[in-house]
């Protein structure tokens, strides 16, 4: 069995994000990572083992396992909660971190990407503006105050509702999807009422 390591977690990464951008996924593996579809599908295998395990579940020492020593890390008040903040570099995305927000006693409270200390994110404005991968749910969230969180559709992903113009001064109501805290898709409001109502 081959060694799980930082190549194999982004592996698990995009398999989560396939279901919402096949094409960006497909030249990924391509191309940075001369990886298979076969190879995603097994390194999400292995990893959902490892996470229902009931010795390694919600820790934080899972990701130290497979991606070493963090970056950096430091401590972090959400509210009245004290937690502590592990990064670390994740090579398809130099811009970004993997941030894995961690109670005293080691379990794990959150586990998303976000801009790297000091990166400077995309000027976001319009929905033009949206673009898949190019921006994190706290970057949104900002840009689009107030957003209002929603509940994801599945493990690992969020979704934010808001309101914003298009390039012409328009504005919608939109809900964005994210995965691991990486935009992924936009939809209007309207087209998701007429979706819903074509399987009434």
């Amino acid at each position: 069995m081959t060694r799980f390591g930082p190549r194999e977690f982004q592996l698990v990464l995009l398999r989560r994000m396939a279901d919402h951008q096949p094409e960006l996924v497909e030249e990924a593996l391509l191309r940075e990572l001369g990886a298979s579809r076969a190879e995603m599908r097994e390194a999400n295998r292995r990893w959902q083992a490892t996470v229902r395990s009931p010795r390694g579940r919600g820790t934080v020492q899972r990701y130290r396992s497979v991606l070493g020593g963090p970056e950096s890390s430091g401590q972090r008040k959400i509210g009245d909660l004290e937690c502590e903040a592990l990064l670390w570099p994740v090579p398809l995305w130099p811009d970004l971190r993997f941030e894995v927000l961690t109670a005293p006693t080691g379990a794990v409270w959150n586990e998303w990407l976000i801009r790297a200390p000091g990166a400077t994110g995309p000027a976001l404005h319009t929905l033009e503006d949206l673009r898949p991968w190019s921006c994190t749910v706290d970057e949104v969230a900002r840009a689009f105050a107030p957003a209002r969180p929603m509940e994801g559709t599945a493990p690992t992903r969020w979704r934010l509702a808001f309101t914003a113009p298009d390039i012409e001064g328009r504005r919608h109501e939109v809900v964005a999807d994210f995965t691991w805290g990486l935009l992924q898709r936009v939809s209007r409001k309207q087209d998701q009422d007429v979706s819903r109502n074509a399987f009434q």
